[in-house]
């Protein structure tokens, strides 16, 4: 027996290792209706202290979930036997920081943001399909960050053109 095997029958097969438990958000990926809104509200609601942080801190925060989250979700696609399982949700967590990047710390815009990004998220519009086909961790996680990036850019430009929001 080799010993990934060995280890994963010492910690059972319910057990998650260390890359699932990140990739999964402490396994809140499991739920079974839609686990990419789940991660996108974790991701929302962690993302309230970052805004009252200010922009530098919060982007420094987010390119550094954004390298753990590659790194983290091309192992559990690897242990879990697929190329983008949907339990694993830090991708979406980090996709919304990236849509919340430099926004007033206010629920309003923080809900249009959630908005957008889940619209951008699940219909996927050029170029994002071909984001996820680079490989591994970086596959998972690059069409979630262009998902943010298109949300928050709306958002900006929404707001730019229409005074009322």
């Amino acid at each position: 027996m080799s010993v990934r095997k060995t280890r994963a029958a010492r910690r059972g097969p319910s057990a998650m290792s260390p890359a699932q438990l990140v990739a999964t958000a402490g396994g809140l990926g499991g739920v079974p209706l839609a686990p990419g809104t789940v991660g996108s509200l974790v991701g929302a609601g962690l993302c309230i202290p970052l805004l009252r942080l200010g922009w530098p801190l919060h982007l420094a925060a987010t390119a550094l979930l954004t390298v753990v989250a590659v790194v983290a979700s091309g192992r559990a696609a690897v242990e879990l036997g697929q190329a983008d399982p949907p339990q694993v949700i830090v991708d979406e967590i980090v996709g919304m920081w990236f849509a919340a990047l430099a926004l007033r710390p206010d629920l309003y815009d923080l809900g249009a943001v959630f908005l957008l990004f889940r619209i951008f998220d699940v219909v996927k519009p050029a170029p994002l399909p071909r984001l996820e086909r680079l490989p591994g961790g970086l596959g998972i996680v690059a069409d979630d960050v262009a998902a943010g990036l298109l949300a928050r850019v709306a958002w900006w430009l929404l707001q730019a053109n229409f005074d009322f929001l």
